[in-house]
């Protein structure tokens, strides 16, 4: 297993992974649009993790020079519990770290227990917080 920066030639594996992993509930979670706007902002932010040249699990970390944050932490369900989410979150925290970094957030969804689990397991707490969002779009 390799880990990484995303590459173009990485486009349509992520996409698929992307698509098999997170409900495309609403526009901005579109797999094309988060993908596109990733690569306007930090691309370098954007890891992804080959198996014999094939995408298998992903990564977003942002920072905004006060928090960074970590966005779309995936596996191909059949890797799972294998070390590739750790490996990966391990990987976007020390970029993050490289710029100065102090704390790094994520949000997940209070129903997702599995999820919690692991990054539980990473070494992230969950945090008294209200989590609040405003759509920009219609």
């Amino acid at each position: 297993m390799d880990i990484r920066p995303y590459q173009d030639n990485d486009r349509a594996g992520l996409i698929t992974l992307w698509t098999e992993i997170f409900p495309a509930s609403s526009p901005h979670n579109d797999p094309v649009t988060s993908l596109d706007k990733k690569l306007r902002t930090d691309p370098d932010l954007l890891l992804v993790s080959v198996i014999n040249d094939k995408v298998v699990g992903s990564v977003m970390g942002g920072y905004d020079g006060h928090r960074g944050w970590v966005y779309s932490l995936a596996v191909t369900p059949a890797l799972r519990r294998q070390g590739i989410a750790s490996a990966l979150m391990y990987a976007v925290e020390e970029k993050l770290r490289e710029r100065g970094c102090l704390k790094v957030n994520l949000q997940v969804l209070a129903s997702n227990t599995e999820v919690i689990a692991l990054y539980k397991e990473v070494g992230f707490d969950v945090e008294d917080r209200i989590s609040m969002g405003k759509k920009l779009y219609e």
